[in-house]
């Protein structure tokens, strides 16, 4: 298939699944009780968490490499890539037996490294490149040319949103029923696919983009009817989060998209423990975008039957004490603040009997130094154990005259110090 060009081919999903079927997990779709009580509705998961890869992007790799020509296969192939792809990607090597090179920037944690090292077997070699994405990138389409060999893209090509797409075939033959589907979207290779299939298959399906509120890279290019590049991104929900979609992507999900939608990273992480806790589901942040985004559709969706798919499963337990934080923050529960407490003997014994309400507590206390060495002002975390109490709090802090500075997320005081 010519990927240089836009005029889009004919996608054949049913093929790629065939292709699959001897690599891929078919993975279940799931009615979701605590999911369905909640929206009055039939929730639906499908979980590509339990893909064999712990993430779609399996299907993409294996099918664009395994349509390569015989002399291309035998050059080798490349991807740059520091989380699913990669994963993917090595792991078709191995199936396919074929050389493969990944590039992955320097900073990539070391379990990532050694989790694509894993699936490839022997058969791949990581080369670790650049601080940035966009680094790693340029360098390994570098050596792609240099060495006569074949880039696999994560999402941008027509061979992978094929791939991605069978995804949505999978759903269709277990429930044809379907109202809605919340699809996660980073350069759109999953949302082309899966909405293409619906759209062919199930026209009367919603389909649902969701994006981080950091990274909104498909809802700005639809804005612009053309992909644009974000100039800086938070990267929180790594598996949704790029700077720019591509080309193909972008003209396939402006024709097969209903909405897109922007989700809080806060809210996401929120979603991440409530799915460990109450349904033992291990989820990565952009594999929660799907069920998080449920509130703001919950009068919507009411009676419907729903799809929520869970992109992936790989989320590093180092992560879950900032999932924690930000879930915190975000539910209103967790404030920081920097409080100037009088030079006089009681004064922070009076704060804590008298200032903190009776669920309150202390969880982070340290006293900033000044450049002279005196004491400056003390940087306090209270954690809250309902939202309403906060109000509380601000009124104890005003009627016992406490000199105090509340310290917000978006500030650059915030990042400095917390």
């Amino acid at each position: 298939m010519d990927t240089a060009t836009h005029t889009k081919p004919e996608l054949h999903f049913h093929k790629a699944a065939l292709n699959l079927k001897k690599v891929v997990v078919r993975t279940p779709l799931q009615l979701n009780p605590n999911l369905s009580r909640k929206y009055q509705c039939n929730v639906y998961l499908k979980r590509e968490d339990l893909q064999v890869v712990r993430s779609y992007k399996l299907r993409g790799a294996y099918n664009m490499m395994s349509s390569l020509s015989l002399e291309q296969l035998q050059k080798g192939v490349v991807c740059a890539s520091a989380g699913n792809h990669a994963q993917g990607f090595a792991y078709s090597c191995k199936k396919l037996n074929v050389k493969g090179v990944v590039f992955m920037p320097v900073i990539t944690p070391k379990q990532k490294i050694n989790q694509t090292k894993m699936f490839g077997d022997g058969a791949i070699e990581v080369q670790l490149v650049g601080d940035t994405f966009d680094d790693c990138a340029a360098a390994a389409k570098k050596y792609t040319e240099e060495n006569e060999m074949t880039f696999i893209p994560p999402f941008d090509d027509y061979r992978i949103i094929e791939g991605q797409g069978t995804v949505g075939l999978e759903i269709l033959e277990e429930q044809s029923d379907i109202d809605y589907v919340f699809v996660s979207v980073g350069g759109g290779g999953l949302s082309a696919g899966v909405g293409t299939y619906f759209k062919t298959y199930s026209p009367k399906t919603k389909i649902i983009g969701l994006e981080p509120e950091g990274a909104p890279s498909m809802k700005r290019a639809l804005e612009a009817g053309e992909p644009v590049t974000l100039e800086s991104i938070d990267r929180f929900v790594d598996g949704a989060a790029v700077k720019r979609v591509g080309e193909i992507t972008f003209s396939v999900c402006k024709e097969v998209l209903d909405e897109m939608h922007l989700v809080a990273e806060g809210k996401v992480c929120t979603t991440i423990l409530k799915l460990y806790n109450e349904d033992a589901v291990v989820v990565e942040p952009a594999g929660a975008l799907s069920i998080a985004a449920l509130d703001d559709y919950a009068d919507e969706i009411k009676g419907k039957n729903i799809v929520c798919i869970i992109g992936g499963g790989n989320n590093d337990i180092d992560r879950m004490q900032e999932i924690k934080e930000r879930s915190l923050q975000y539910e209103g529960l967790k404030h920081y603040f920097l409080i100037r407490f009088a030079q006089r003997p009681g004064a922070l014994k009076e704060f804590v009997n008298y200032v903190l309400g009776p669920y309150d507590d202390i969880v982070r206390f340290e006293y900033m130094q000044k450049h002279n060495k005196e004491t400056g002002p003390a940087l306090v975390g209270i954690e809250l154990k309902q939202r309403e109490d906060y109000d509380a709090l601000l009124e104890n802090m005003q009627r016992f005259q406490i000199n105090y500075t509340e310290l917000k997320n978006d500030d650059n005081a915030f990042g400095y110090l917390v």
